[in-house]
């Protein structure tokens, strides 16, 4: 049962957690932080279900686990989907909130969402990220009435984080296949590979669908070190309101540069709403998010 369901009478007993996470070092799509919860008097059953980390599973045995998790009345589910765009913005913030404070952020929205609708969490198992015993620190000061056990290989450990991270993988691997791309580039296509920054035909895809002035797709994790060495040929904007600083900035970068008006924006403004009521000479990347040049603000 997802964490919407109506709240099953077990859930006034002592219950446990598992959380797990998929797509941790992917440079593509999101990453997902999954949990399973159930009574602690389900815990023997639960072994018995043939959980294992996801990783060692092949997608089909996964789909039909996770299936039959939907359907179990002992068991609930909750997920975190962390939009690439989310996770490159935070981690390149003035105020940088690095992958592993993410992760806890995660973790602890999805036992506080649990214990908001009702749910008697007594126990909750995770796989390490970062300092393990910080990490349980942290965790127990934020929820004092809760035992925590952060392990290395928790998903292999324990079943409750073994569905954890099923309900996570299932998930990440269900949005990625229905990923919706708002760029309109016709030379766009899905056969991205694993998403992994190994991956040759993950690399491929990231060189074919580099753009010079606006980078990547917003499926594309913009901030992981993968994407650098694609930055090289990438065009330096220059903004009017930079345009006293030109001189300098270029003898400074020696990077090309191009003005706004040179992809689409007029300083006119007559002809900027000449091109905003036409929609023509704008760059289709523009045009998809209603982008338009502002005199005032």
């Amino acid at each position: 049962m997802g964490s919407e369901a109506a709240l099953p009478k077990w859930a006034s007993n002592p219950c446990i957690m598992g959380i797990d996470e998929a797509g941790r070092g992917p440079v593509l799509g999101p990453m997902v932080y999954g949990c399973l919860y159930c009574p602690c008097s389900y815990q023997q059953t639960l072994a018995t279900l043939n959980f294992a980390d996801s990783k060692t599973l092949k997608e089909e045995k996964r789909e039909e686990l996770f299936e039959d998790l939907k359907v179990n009345d002992s068991v609930g589910w909750a997920v975190d989907i962390i939009d690439p765009r989310e996770l490159s913005a935070k981690m390149l913030n003035k105020n940088k909130i690095n992958l592993n404070e993410i992760s806890h952020d995660s973790a602890i929205g999805l036992i506080t969402r649990v214990l908001n609708i009702g749910v008697l969490l007594t126990e909750v198992y995770l796989d390490t990220v970062g300092d393990a015993e910080k990490y349980q620190a942290k965790l127990s000061q934020r929820f004092p009435s809760i035992k925590f056990v952060v392990s290395k290989k928790a998903d292999s450990l324990y079943p409750v984080v073994s569905g954890a991270s099923i309900v996570a993988k299932v998930t990440r691997d269900r949005t990625l296949r229905g990923w919706i791309f708002e760029e309109t580039a016709e030379n766009m296509h899905r056969n991205f590979g694993s998403g992994y920054p190994g991956d040759p035909e993950t690399k491929a895809w990231l060189t074919d669908h580099k753009h010079i002035i606006f980078g990547f797709p917003s499926l594309v994790r913009f901030s992981w070190g993968t994407c650098t060495s694609h930055f090289k040929d990438i065009v330096e904007v220059l903004w009017e309101s930079d345009e006293m600083d030109e001189d300098v900035s270029s003898r400074r970068s020696g990077k090309r540069q191009l003005k706004l008006s040179d992809i689409g924006f007029s300083s006119s403004k007559r002809r900027s709403e000449e091109i905003e009521s036409s929609g023509k000479g704008r760059c289709k990347f523009l045009e998809a998010r209603k982008l338009e040049q502002l005199t005032h603000f």
